[in-house]
C-alpha cells in the first residue's frame, strides 16, 4: 500500500514546460527541481541566457534538462518556443508550469500604458496562450497537468502594483475558467499562489528591520517561507496524486492570508 500511495507523486517519464526559471535563486529554480527529482524531463523557457545555468546544473546533477530563449510577450516568439519545446520532448506534453512574470512599481495616476501593457502580456497572455498552445497537446492523450503561478496579490489590492495585482487576479480567474472547459478532457488547471519566500528578490525586504518585522507580524508560521517548499507542492499537482484537484489556487503562506 504505502509503495502504491508513493507511485502517485512519481512523475518518471512525464514531459514538462516550465516557463520563468531565470536563476537558481528564484522559485521557478525549485519548481523545475522538483520535478527534476520526481523523474520528469523538462525544458526551461526565459527570456535571458541566464536559464542555460540553471540548465546545465540540472544536467549537471544528472537530470534530463533543456532550454529555449524566448520573449514570452512577443506572440511569434512564444509560439516557437513551444515548437521548440514539444521537439525537444519528442512531442509529447504532459505538465505545463507557467512561472514567467514581471512586477512594475509605481503610482497608479502615473502607470504607464507601456509598462501596463507590458505586464499584461507576460503575466496573463502568455500564460492564457501557453496553456491553449498545451490544452490542444494534452486533449490528445486525454491527460495533463497546467500550474499556474498566482501571488498573495490575487487575493490582496497590493500597493502600487496596479497591472501586477490585476494580471495575479486574473491568474487566480482563469485557472477556474479553465477548469470548467477543460476538466472533462483529463486536464487539470490549478495554481500556487506564494506568500512571503526568502529569495534573492526579496532579500530587500528581508534586510529592511521595519518591513521585515511589518511582514512577519502577518505570518502566523513566524517566519519567511523557504523555497524548498515548492518541490513538494508543484509534484503535487503535476502528478496523479491531484488527479481529482482543479480550478484550486493553493496558497503558499504560512498562514498569511488568515490575518
Amino acid at each position: 500500500m504505502r509503495t502504491e500511495m508513493i507511485r502517485k507523486f512519481d512523475l518518471t517519464g512525464k514531459k514538462a514546460i516550465i516557463t520563468g526559471v531565470g536563476s537558481l535563486e528564484g522559485i521557478g529554480r525549485y519548481l523545475a527541481e522538483g520535478l527534476c527529482e520526481s523523474g520528469a524531463q523538462v525544458v526551461l523557457i526565459n527570456r535571458s541566457e541566464r536559464m542555460y545555468k540553471v540548465r546545465d546544473f540540472f544536467r549537471e546533477r544528472g537530470f534530463s534538462a533543456d532550454g529555449v530563449v524566448a520573449d514570452l510577450t512577443d506572440r511569434v516568439q512564444l509560439d516557437d518556443a513551444f515548437r521548440q519545446s514539444m521537439e525537444l520532448l519528442g512531442g509529447r506534453l504532459d505538465i505545463l508550469v507557467n512561472c514567467a512574470g514581471m512586477q512594475k512599481r509605481m503610482d497608479s495616476v502615473d502607470f504607464s500604458r507601456e509598462d501596463w501593457d507590458a505586464v499584461v502580456a507576460l503575466n496573463l497572455n502568455a500564460v492564457f496562450f501557453l496553456s491553449q498552445l498545451a490544452a490542444r497537446e494534452m486533449e490528445k492523450q486525454h491527460k495533463g497537468k497546467i500550474i499556474n503561478i498566482a501571488s498573495m496579490l490575487s487575493y490582496l489590492g497590493g500597493y502600487r502594483v496596479p497591472a501586477y495585482t490585476a494580471t495575479k487576479t486574473a491568474v487566480m480567474g482563469l485557472t477556474r475558467a479553465l477548469t470548467n472547459e477543460w476538466i472533462a478532457k483529463g486536464i487539470n488547471v490549478n495554481a500556487i499562489a506564494p506568500g512571503y519566500i526568502a529569495t534573492d528578490m526579496n532579500r530587500p525586504l528581508m534586510e529592511d528591520s521595519v518591513r521585515n518585522q511589518e511582514i512577519l507580524s502577518r505570518i502566523p508560521a513566524g517566519g519567511w517561507g523557504d523555497p524548498e517548499a515548492f518541490k513538494a507542492v508543484v509534484v503535487f499537482l503535476a502528478s496523479e496524486a491531484s488527479d481529482y484537484i482543479s480550478g484550486v489556487t493553493l496558497p503558499v503562506d504560512g498562514g498569511f492570508l488568515c490575518r
